[in-house]
């Protein structure tokens, strides 16, 4: 995506310089400032030799990655909680660092992918409400956009697909760059695969791929590149979204089941080595909510049939009398884990479903009288 923001009067004489994040062909850019040579008492590897004299100090034939990892090692001259911070507005960037005192994810920085819409949305409105600066990572670049903009200033939208893993790691880096820091990451993006479940026998094993490339490859390449950032700083949080899908089977399509199955085990495998480090990792097992997602797969088994009905119908597969399972319930749950109030706890599964996964009733049929 590109990025664009308005200068402030203060700032009329600072220009920016596109980088190219991505392949050649991925659109994938970042509008950075630019600033003046470096003197010349910098050493000659922090020289800018590039024929753009101006920008970053890149030697030349450094590659566009290689440019966005240098500077964020660097933090060259580019930190945007201060004067450049007042560039960009909304959407594009995190304008104001101040905030109520007592918040409990003041000051810390977040990404959350598949965080356009639905869990990941609900999560970032909550991280935000707490002090939080939210970068949404989502490949849904309109919705995206649209998010960020309504959150307010502390949201960004930084275009994102999990399945290609430099995407993942130029979206942490990016953090890095703008704050010099990463707090929280919560790997929220995922798939449910078909929307007609098809059985085992004539089970599309390319769908299969696809549905485990977003929801199994995808979550390990945010944990592993939070973790890259994550242990130098021996803190940090990672969260990812599992299903009861993954604790009961027969609940939802199978890839969709076997990739929500894998989650909890990656986060205790991951947990076993970044305790060590003082990181921490954890899942969040919601039931079924009704986000636009679950709201589209079922419209395909009731066609015309509107999203108020299927909401109560998803509402109404609880166990817990009296209440259903909302984004918000997934949303505080995310808060809480990722808050100093769960500092010790990693390595878990925090199940959210009003009971639905630890029991089954035994219905037995009537007594059938036998004549005597």
């Amino acid at each position: 995506m590109q990025w664009k923001g308005r200068l402030t009067s203060s700032l009329h004489k600072l220009h920016f310089v596109t980088i190219n994040t991505g392949v050649r062909d991925s659109g994938h850019t970042l509008l950075l400032p630019s600033f003046p040579p470096l003197p010349s008492s910098t050493s000659t590897t922090e020289k800018i030799t590039s024929p753009a004299s101006n920008i970053l100090p890149f030697s030349t034939g450094t590659t566009h990655r290689e440019m966005l990892r240098l500077a964020v090692r660097k933090r060259f001259l580019i930190d945007l909680r201060g004067k450049v911070g007042n560039v960009f507005e909304n959407r594009v960037g995190f304008c104001s660092t101040t905030g109520t005192s007592g918040r409990r994810l003041e000051g810390k920085v977040a990404i959350i992918t598949g965080g356009a819409s639905g869990l990941g949305k609900a999560s970032a409105q909550e991280f935000i409400q707490q002090g939080a600066k939210v970068m949404i990572a989502d490949v849904n670049k309109n919705t995206g956009l649209q998010t960020a903009e309504e959150l307010g200033p502390h949201a960004c939208f930084f275009h994102c697909d999990v399945t290609i893993e430099h995407q993942v790691a130029d979206a942490v880096d990016f953090a890095l760059l703008k704050h010099g820091r990463l707090d929280i990451m919560y790997n929220n993006a995922g798939i449910p695969g078909p929307s007609v479940p098809p059985s085992i026998v004539d089970l599309d094993l390319h769908e299969f791929d696809r549905v485990m490339k977003v929801n199994v490859r995808g979550t390990i390449a945010g944990i592993k590149h939070a973790a890259r950032v994550m242990i130098p700083a021996s803190k940090g949080c990672i969260l990812c979204t599992a299903s009861i899908s993954g604790i009961m089977g027969g609940l939802g399509p199978h890839p969709y089941t076997v990739s929500k199955f894998a989650i909890p085990g990656i986060v205790k495998s991951a947990a076993s080595e970044l305790c060590r480090h003082g990181v921490r990792i954890n899942c969040i097992s919601p039931f079924a909510v009704p986000t636009p997602l679950v709201l589209d797969q079922l419209s395909a088994f009731y066609p015309g049939v509107g999203p108020n009905l299927l909401s109560d119908m998803v509402g109404g597969l609880g166990t817990l009398g009296g209440t259903s399972c909302d984004e918000a319930d997934v949303a505080r749950a995310a808060l809480y884990l990722a808050s100093d109030e769960a500092k010790y706890v990693t390595g878990h599964n925090l199940v959210i479903d009003g009971g639905f996964t630890c029991f089954k009733r035994l219905d037995f049929p009537a007594p059938r009288l036998v004549d005597q």
